[in-house]
């Protein structure tokens, strides 16, 4: 069965590559839009037009959330997602599940033969650029960490939320996770 996606308009393109700072590859549809109207994320094919594998699906794009990312990677909150990671039953079993997800929309697409996925699942917490475009593109619950992560960049960033996050995307508090 193939999948169907809406694909980007020229108008997204053009969105997307003033985003990244270049032309984007791959793009099969914009999997996340922010609620003021900006794509979010993309989900790639897993193979570029010049037929390289890319296993990243979940692409983030918009400069704020890119941003938020890369501000909580540099204060080290991957390290203590993994350290809880390999602590709780229940946080291994969401990320698994998650990582099967994953694999699954990725293989409907196109299977590149791997079990690779991405953001470090389903072993450790490797890019929170990853997890939070993942947990974006679906709905909350489907990658808890990545859930964090987006919640994590709306505690730090108040402005985010309404404007690059949704409104009601759930806080930390909702997500028992303390700040």
């Amino acid at each position: 069965m193939e999948t169907q996606f809406v694909p980007p308009t020229d108008q997204d393109l053009e969105k997307i590559a003033a985003q990244l700072g270049r032309k984007p590859r791959g793009v099969l549809t914009v999997s996340y839009w922010t609620p003021d109207g900006e794509p979010g994320a993309i989900l790639t094919a897993p193979k570029l037009p010049d037929g390289t594998p890319f296993p990243t699906l979940y692409y983030l794009t918009e400069p704020r959330l890119v941003a938020a990312a890369s501000r909580l990677e540099a204060a080290g909150i991957m390290k203590e997602m993994t350290e809880r990671l390999e602590a709780s039953v229940d946080l291994q079993a969401n990320y698994l599940a998650a990582h099967k997800h994953y694999l699954k929309t990725r293989n409907a697409i196109e299977d590149l033969g791997t079990d690779f996925s991405g953001g470090g699942m389903p072993d450790r917490v490797k890019c929170l650029h990853v997890l939070m475009a993942y947990a974006l593109s679906e709905e909350p619950g489907v990658v808890l960490l990545g859930d964090e992560a987006v919640a994590r960049a709306a505690a730090e960033d108040r402005t985010l939320r309404g404007t690059a996050i949704p409104a009601e995307w759930p806080t930390l508090e909702d997500l028992g996770v303390a700040n």
